[in-house]
């Protein structure tokens, strides 16, 4: 490229001089032909100034003819010589587990999240959730909560103003400004429940209890301690104790002897709760307002027309009867729900097309499940689908599809290499504004889903099975207006002193995409990010620094569930961890799993 750009300029500098002489010399006759003067009256004053023009044509010509043959002979210049870079010296090993820590990066993040177990969190910190002992509005990249060093957690979502998680034992913990105003840093609140999941409204907190009872805890503390508590009861009828914190529960009726509550998800307004038999349960989850952009899949209820009883009743969802629910999702103002067979069904608002159908004026919302017909989408591929996962924040809704070839019209089972190939994809639908659909495209609202190219028919190389399998999707978090997706690609977590010191642990790929006005992405940069990318080790490189790898640039790989022990050289105790991703309201963390 550099001889070509080094030929073009010659050239065009040639060009130049050829145009610059040529005129001249045309010129020349017409000068020496223009006097008025007779030859003989102007020999003399003439004659010496024609000798004296012509003698600077004469040097200007063979000035030029010299520059020019400088141009046309010289030989461009030689491009500069490539110098090969090679890898720079390492550090001497001390041991194999210190060999492994030099040469790989993703080694080490998995060693460090099983010796240094906790959360990271990056983000808005205005209501003191990412940070909650520092008063800087964002924090750029991730950065530990001290408050959870060395802990492993069930649960955890993030608001921008408050913050939720659940202990290794199920007990709840908040912080934030919308907590308290006094005290924003975490706080152990309803205790004692064995809690599994949570959810969070506007201004509650939705809780399962590992025996399905499902609890709803206002997000002030000063709330929490305000009107009549229940009593916490032994299995001795003479024994109880008054509850600290004020909740209520939410009761789904008729419910069958040995059915029970299983999954929540919760909107801003909304709350679904899935059972054991795969039936759909709604109710309201703010105290604020009451769900009004038919996200409760009852069609015609409302604050008016909502039967006698607790306003946060959940009544089961009439049209999902008869199909047997295995995954629910809502976003601020929509719910999904998939069934066993792979069939999704939407409904609530649709004004950013988060539905998957087109946006109409005239229809804002959807009061009622109705299906969304992947089969239409993969129609003429020769592909059938199935709905393998769903998630859903914001205004965005998202699924992950199974497409699987199989003969189509006028093909023969014999003509088709890939028969029974299953692709992997993933699919976006609703407001694009931010990125937040992961398609490279600034969408402000949705026609129908869109594939997640960067996400969708990737394949890699299994050498337990020796054959080529379809890289899908192991998690995917949605924010408000942001998401994260960790893929389910092949990791190592067995290493041990009986490998060799070459061999390393790795864990699995993770992807950020969306909006990033506050930092949440990770990136510790503010432009948003319309495509999944990669961000830097959690740490922000010190463990690499540490290990000769000092200004190098690796990414963050999530680390899978393993059975390990924890602690500075796995001298602790022995627990299932994972370490999973978490994306909330303009507020992202990484946290270590139980």
């Amino acid at each position: 490229m550099t001889i070509r750009r080094v030929a073009l300029r010659q050239t065009s500098l040639l060009r130049r001089s050829v145009n610059y002489t040529s005129p001249s010399i045309r010129q020349w006759p017409r000068f020496v032909n223009t006097s008025g003067q007779s030859h003989a009256a102007g020999r003399g004053r003439g004659g010496a100034k024609r000798k004296i023009l012509g003698g600077v044509f004469v040097a200007l010509s063979a000035g030029a003819a010299a520059a020019l043959y400088s141009f046309m002979t010289k030989e461009p210049p030689k491009p500069r010589e490539a110098v090969i870079e090679y890898e720079k010296p390492r550090p001497a090993a001390e041991s194999k587990e210190d060999n492994r820590d030099i040469i790989s990066s993703q080694h080490l993040q998995v060693k460090k999240s099983w010796e240094h177990p906790g959360v990271y969190a990056w983000g808005s910190n205005s209501g003191r959730v990412a940070a909650p002992d520092l008063t800087d509005n964002v924090v750029k990249t991730p950065r530990r909560i001290p408050f959870f060093d060395g802990q492993l957690l069930r649960d955890m979502k993030l608001d921008r103003d408050f913050g939720a998680a659940l202990t290794e034992k199920g007990d709840l913990v908040q912080w934030g400004l919308a907590f308290s105003k006094d005290d924003s840093t975490p706080a152990k609140t309803l205790k004692g429940k064995d809690l599994i999941k949570i959810g969070i409204s506007r201004d509650r907190i939705i809780a399962l209890g590992k025996n399905g009872t499902v609890y709803s805890i206002p997000v002030a503390a000063s709330d929490q301690t305000l009107g009549e508590k229940s009593h916490q009861s032994s299995w001795l009828s003479f024994w109880s104790r008054p509850e600290t914190v004020n909740y209520r529960q939410l009761k789904p009726r008729n419910l069958g002897w040995d059915e029970n509550v299983v999954d929540i998800a919760s909107g801003l307004e909304h709350a679904l709760l899935l059972t054991s038999r795969g039936r759909v349960f709604s109710a309201a989850s703010s105290t604020s307002d009451f769900p009004s952009k038919g996200q409760l899949g009852i069609p015609g209820l409302t604050w008016a027309s909502r039967p006698k009883g607790p306003y946060d009743e959940p009544h089961e969802i009439p049209i999902l009867k008869g199909f047997k629910i295995a995954n629910i999702a809502a976003g601020d103002y929509h719910s999904l729900a998939l069934d066993s067979d792979g069939r999704v069904f939407v409904f609530g608002d649709n004004t950013s097309g988060q539905l998957g159908f087109e946006v109409e004026s005239e229809i804002p919302y959807v009061d009622g499940p109705i299906p969304l017909p992947f089969n239409k989408i993969y129609s003429g591929s020769g592909k059938q689908p199935k709905v393998t996962s769903i998630a859903a924040g914001g205004a965005n809704s998202f699924f992950t599809v199974d497409a699987k070839r199989v003969t189509g019209m006028r093909e023969h089972a014999d003509s088709i290499k890939d028969l029974g190939r299953v692709t992997a994809d993933t699919w976006a639908c609703g407001s694009g504004i931010w990125g937040n659909l992961g398609t490279g495209k600034w969408t402000h609202v949705s026609l129908g889903p869109s594939k997640i190219k960067p996400l969708s028919g990737l394949y890699e190389w299994d050498e337990n099975t020796n054959s080529v399998i379809p890289i899908r999707l192991a998690r995917l978090s949605a924010g408000s207006t942001h998401a994260a997706a960790v893929m389910n690609n092949v990791t190592s977590v067995g290493i041990s002193d009986a490998n060799s010191d070459n061999e390393t642990n790795w864990g699995a790929d993770i992807v950020f995409w969306g909006g990033n006005e506050h930092y949440q992405l990770g990136t510790g940069k503010r432009n948003n990010m319309p495509y999944p990318t990669y961000i830097e080790p959690l740490d922000g490189g010190e463990g690499d620094a540490e290990k000769g790898r000092k200004g190098e640039h690796h990414r963050f790989q999530i680390t899978p569930r393993t059975t390990v022990r924890l602690g500075e050289g796995g001298k602790g105790r022995k627990a299932s961890v994972e370490q999973r991703v978490e994306c909330g309201r303009f507020v992202t963390a990484v946290y270590s799993g139980t």
